[in-house]
């Protein structure tokens, strides 16, 4: 009798141990898709975690839960955060994932030629950051950031950027302009001799205006010459896409005659020289073509609607490249 009394304790015991390790090892906290985000807030301790998980439908044994948590003294490193449930999830892992802070990752994405408008505006549509510069201005956000510069255009670095729910979006746009910072320092050091530029700053907005114009990667670079060429001769730079920027228009917008005696900063058309800031992001390829430019003698060039562009050394064979290219 005590023996079949022990076997039965013995048993149960199994049985309890067996139920314990399939809810938490076995058992998907979710049965359907799609995956579910919890958000834990900072500050919430394990019972609480285990009654959130519990009123939401994930967690049929919240004591289970925080039995098994304390059996494994996970109750005091467990991080606040968003954290991802899909129908593979345990209660272990969950739990394991809690200790270990991996929460789930959002991200933005910065892309080349955008103007800082457009970074402004993919970042104030992102529903998973904190917005506070909505109504900074430039000069004060550039002053948050640490530069001396009045305009934030071209400082950024084009890139996918991840964060976690509830970071400041002043956040990413720091690391950014670190990464830009941090490529344009270090291809400035390793530049072509003999450019005429005073610093990277310049050199950043011969990038911006490559960006925009280069169609093709191998045009980048002779673009880039043509540019060196120009300036070294005094010539005006006769860039559309500055003439876009100062008139605040599209890319598709069609140029007037009018338009080319507008006097915004931007118009090469009329000033020599450089515009004063960048007019878009680029690319680390287009700051390194502004940095390396060929070394040919073309002192023009056009689309040739497939793509690329075609150079010339003269304006009369620049003239003929026009007919055959533009004019039909």
């Amino acid at each position: 009798m005590f023996k079949k009394l022990i076997y039965s304790i013995f048993l149960l015991c199994f049985l309890a141990l067996a139920f314990v390790a399939y809810q938490f090892f076995a058992k998907p906290l979710l049965k359907n898709p799609p995956a579910v985000s919890i958000i834990i807030q900072p500050g919430t301790g394990l019972n609480a975690i285990a009654q959130q998980l519990h009123h939401d439908g994930l967690m049929p044994y919240p004591t289970l839960f925080i039995a098994w948590a304390l059996l494994n003294h996970q109750e005091r490193l467990l991080k606040a955060g968003e954290y991802e449930i899909d129908t593979s999830m345990t209660a272990a892992q969950f739990l394991n994932n809690m200790v270990a802070g991996k929460v789930i990752l959002h991200k933005v994405t910065f892309i080349e030629g955008w103007t800082f408008q457009d970074m402004r505006q993919a970042l104030d549509q992102n529903p998973f950051l904190t917005h506070t510069i909505t109504k900074v201005d430039d000069k004060e956000l550039m002053k948050s950031l640490g530069s001396k510069l009045k305009s934030p255009e071209g400082l950024f670095f084009p890139e996918t950027y991840t964060f976690t729910r509830g970071d400041k979006d002043t956040q990413v746009l720091q690391e950014s302009y670190k990464r830009m910072q941090d490529m344009l320092n270090f291809q400035w050091e390793q530049r072509a001799p003999n450019l005429p530029y005073p610093g990277s700053y310049q050199a950043l907005i011969v990038a911006s205006m490559i960006e925009k114009e280069a169609a093709s990667s191998p045009d980048r670079v002779q673009i880039s010459g043509v540019i060196l060429r120009r300036l070294k001769k005094g010539m005006r730079l006769q860039i559309d896409d500055t003439l876009f920027y100062g008139l605040h228009q599209p890319q598709t917008y069609h140029l007037t005659k009018a338009d080319l005696q507008k006097d915004t900063p931007y118009n090469t058309y009329l000033h020599y020289a450089l515009p004063p800031t960048p007019i878009c992001m680029p690319s680390e390829e287009s700051i390194y073509a502004a940095l390396h430019p060929d070394s040919g003698d073309s002192l023009y060039y056009v689309a040739r609607g497939d793509g690329g562009s075609e150079f010339s050394s003269t304006y009369e064979k620049h003239q003929k490249a026009v007919a055959q290219f533009i004019i039909k």
